[in-house]
């Protein structure tokens, strides 16, 4: 498809610059397939929407602290890094410096947190490849490994957008806040490996999962690491000249337990796979042909890009944020739903002012 048929008319004062409070208190744009019918309700209204049977498929992989703030005592400059994906081992990653083209093969980088304090943890810079500096972590006196490294010393990996905003709007946020907004309740700490949120999550809370599972809807969790390229702009006339990102996944044997209890349920359409995001999409729609047949787990990784004419096998419904322009997201979106419906509901969204983007509203997908 041509990627200017991912373009919308977009007004930037919609960007949210935080969540809704409480997070289910977000607006939710249900969008019904079958009638085309768009109807305007809240994310805590999923107990009434969706039906018994149906089946929450949740990523619960976790969020790094993935944004580091740098300063080069040699040069007395400070510059920006963001995790893109590990090295060869824990401590090595792949990092964007910002004017990445004025450091040098073993330039030594400090971590300064969000607080500006300099705790002795630092970076190495080993080589650059053709858009990244490959890179080596170092801790100071304070030791741990490189999770905990980036507890102390990293920053918040929240969105370009969602900074960019902010400072237009002259609005201040504390980092520590971020952490916890910019993070499931239902994240988990052992796959903190991702340098973005899974972010139509965000609008769950503990008390909305209960009312859920209480109605016979429930959730099973899948993981998903989401990768840098996320935010990638498709800068290419056709969208299958994108080059698209790798991000690994792992569904367990409980989460193909489930699809193939769910199997008989929707061939009779008294159940539904409820994807919550593009990422879980992502993972479901990756898996492979015998999955449902398979007695170990799926540990893999995936660079699909889903774009209208895919055939979806296991989404049925989909929540999810709304998606910058020109995005793969955007693409995925337009796959589930059609494109004519997609620009009809994005129209909506803006001329009923929705909140986008990461800490924005929501819609749903049926």
């Amino acid at each position: 498809m041509r990627t200017a048929e991912l373009d919308y008319d977009f007004d930037p004062t919609l960007v949210a610059t935080a969540p809704a409070e409480p997070r289910d208190a977000a607006r939710l744009l249900v969008v019904d397939r079958a009638r085309g019918s768009i109807e305007h309700r809240t994310v805590r209204d999923l107990t009434e929407i969706l039906r018994a049977n149906d089946q929450l498929f949740v990523n619960e992989t976790s969020v790094l602290r993935a944004r580091l703030a740098l300063f080069d005592t040699a040069r007395d400059r400070s510059t920006e890094g963001l995790l893109l994906e590990p090295g060869v081992d824990a401590h090595t990653w792949r990092v964007l410096v910002r004017h990445a083209k004025k450091f040098h093969d073993g330039d030594l980088l400090s971590l300064r947190d969000a607080h500006g304090h300099d705790h002795g943890d630092q970076l190495q810079l080993i080589r650059r490849d053709a858009e990244a500096w490959i890179a080596r972590f170092s801790t100071g006196p304070s030791g741990g490994g490189i999770a905990t490294l980036l507890e102390r010393s990293g920053h918040t990996p929240l969105p370009p957008y969602i900074l960019k905003a902010r400072k237009d709007r002259q609005q201040s946020f504390d980092d520590d806040l971020d952490r916890a907004e910019y993070q499931t309740v239902y994240a988990q700490e052992s796959a903190r490996a991702s340098v973005a949120a899974p972010t139509a999550g965000l609008h769950f809370t503990e008390k909305l999962l209960q009312k859920l599972a209480d109605r016979a809807i429930g959730a099973t969790a899948i993981t998903l690491h989401v990768g840098a390229g996320t935010f990638k702009p498709v800068d290419v006339d056709d969208l299958a000249d994108h080059a698209m990102h790798r991000e690994s996944y792992t569904v367990s044997t409980d989460a193909l337990a489930s699809l193939r209890r769910l199997a008989p349920l929707r061939a009779a359409a008294s159940a539904r796979i409820v994807a919550v995001g593009t990422t879980t999409v992502r993972a479901l729609e990756s898996l492979p042909a015998d999955a449902l047949t398979r007695t170990d787990a799926v540990n893999a990784s995936t660079d699909i890009l889903i774009a209208p004419g895919f055939s979806f096998r296991f989404t049925d419904a989909l929540l999810t944020n709304f998606h910058l322009p020109r995005s793969t997201l955007l693409a995925l979106v337009g796959a589930f739903m059609g494109m004519e419906l997609m620009r009809e509901t994005y129209a909506t969204a803006v001329r009923e002012r929705y909140r986008f983007y990461s800490y924005g509203d929501a819609m749903l997908v049926l």
